[in-house]
C-alpha cells in the first residue's frame, strides 16, 4: 500500500468530533490557511464553509455518516456519505491542506465508494461541485466521475454556506457508477 494509506483509521464521526471536523473543513476551503492546499475556494467564496450545526446534522442523520479519517490519532480528512436509495451522495469532502497532493484524497474517496457499495448496495455515487472549479472537477473525472451538465443554483444570500465573490456560481452534478 502506498504512503497515503499508511496507518489510516476510518470511522463514523461522533458528537465529540464536531469542532475538529469544522476546523478541518474550514482549513481546506476558506481563508489563507486553505491556500496551502489546492482545494481552496478562497478566490470564489469568503465566509464559512460549514458550521457546528451543519456537521452535527450529518452525524445525527439516520441516512448519512460523516466518514472521519485519522492518522496518528489526528483527524486528517473527512467526507459525508448519504444513502439516497439506489445511489449515495458524497459531500463535505476535506483533506488537511498540509497533506493535499500526496494521494490521501484518492484513498478516502475509494473507501467512501466501497462503503456506499457494500453497506448500502449503492450502484452510483453522486456529488455536486461548483461548476467553475475546473481543477477539482478534472480530479474527480480522473477518478471515474462524469459531468452531467445538470446544474443547481448556488444558495446566494445564505451566508451560512459562504459569501460569494462572483455572481456566476452554480453546482454541477457529477456521477460515477459503483458496479
Amino acid at each position: 500500500m502506498d504512503n497515503a494509506a499508511t496507518a489510516l483509521t476510518f470511522r463514523a464521526a461522533t458528537d465529540t468530533d464536531v469542532d475538529a471536523l469544522v476546523a478541518l473543513i474550514e482549513s481546506a476551503y476558506r481563508g489563507d490557511a486553505s491556500r496551502a492546499g489546492w482545494t481552496t475556494e478562497a478566490d470564489i467564496l469568503d465566509g464559512q464553509r460549514t458550521d457546528p450545526e451543519g456537521v452535527l446534522q450529518v452525524i445525527k442523520s439516520p441516512d448519512s455518516r460523516l466518514l472521519t479519517v485519522e492518522r496518528d490519532g489526528r483527524i486528517v480528512a473527512c467526507c459525508q456519505l448519504e444513502h439516497r436509495g439506489a445511489h449515495a451522495y458524497f459531500g463535505m469532502f476535506a483533506v488537511s491542506p498540509a497533506l493535499q497532493g500526496a494521494g490521501l484524497g484518492k484513498v478516502v474517496i475509494a473507501e467512501a465508494e466501497r462503503q456506499a457499495r457494500e453497506d448500502w448496495g449503492a450502484t452510483e455515487m453522486h456529488m455536486t461541485v461548483i461548476s467553475v472549479r475546473d481543477d477539482l472537477i478534472a480530479w474527480y473525472e480522473r477518478r471515474g466521475y462524469r459531468r452531467t451538465g445538470e446544474m443547481s443554483p448556488f444558495p446566494y444570500g445564505e451566508e451560512r454556506f459562504g459569501v460569494p465573490l462572483r455572481d456566476d456560481l452554480q453546482f454541477e452534478l457529477l456521477v460515477k457508477p459503483l458496479v
